[in-house]
């Protein structure tokens, strides 16, 4: 038998095309290779938005520290952004500043208490920031460990059924092995095209988030000793009065 009359169309005519290997994949290759696809799209979604967010969050923290310390009345700041809804920083102020009123306006005094109820509240402030900072970064990283894993499980069941078609024409020669081949290790290459990308972004994008964690750590720190000196300050008048 001549080999030539054995061999695929699409091998025949020379078609190399990814879109040819892709429809010339057994069902479980294409499969694969779809739910890379969306993964590889999600993953460049999450990281677009991500570093949109970190570039808008840090801009906003940058302004809110410049109003901060530039000598304004606590009170002036806490009226200017308790109409709006706050991030990053100006939350922590605002949530602060609402538990430090609520408790002097309720008759509470004592120091130690109400910096203890200051802190719990900007601790949950930032927990709640962090978490959207944070969110779907988990994503990044699962593709990342499990792309390459699942773009190898495709190949290897590619390989398996191209065996099974030699064997069945049983015709070795190389232009009916390759575009087995090709279309079995598509699977490994968009594995791959996912999982770089995703491992990338992932560490970039939580050495971000951990500074910013960072700067909100070191901005409750701050204003938490500045409400304190303000709690000790009214003790002391009291007393004098």
């Amino acid at each position: 038998m001549n080999p030539i009359e054995v061999i695929p169309v699409g091998a025949a005519s020379g078609e190399v095309s990814l879109i040819g290997l892709f429809l010339q994949a057994h069902i479980v290759v294409k499969l694969v290779i779809l739910g890379l696809l969306l993964a590889s799209v999600w993953t460049w979604a999450i990281i677009v938005d991500k570093s949109f967010l970190f570039r808008r969050m840090r801009s906003q923290m940058n302004s809110f520290e410049k109003a901060f310390w530039s000598g304004q009345s606590l009170e002036e700041l806490y009226r200017t952004f308790a109409g709006k809804t706050p991030h990053g920083m100006a939350a922590l102020f605002v949530a602060a500043m609402r538990e430090w009123k609520r408790s002097f306006e309720g008759g509470v005094r004592a120091a130690a208490g109400l910096s203890m109820r200051v802190d719990k509240v900007m601790d949950v402030t930032i927990a709640r920031e962090m978490e959207r900072v944070e969110s779907r970064l988990l994503f990044l990283a699962t593709v990342g460990a499990s792309a390459p894993f699942i773009g190898l499980f495709g190949t290897v069941w590619g390989i398996m059924t191209s065996f099974q078609s030699i064997a069945v024409s049983n015709n070795t020669s190389l232009a009916v092995v390759a575009p087995g081949i090709a279309e079995a290790l598509l699977a490994t290459a968009l594995g791959l095209l996912a999982a770089i990308p995703a491992v990338i972004a992932y560490n970039k994008l939580t050495h971000s988030a951990g500074r910013i964690g960072a700067r909100l750590e070191g901005f409750a720190d701050e204003f938490s000793a500045i409400l304190s000196r303000q709690v000790e300050s009214r003790h002391i008048d009291d007393r004098a009065a």
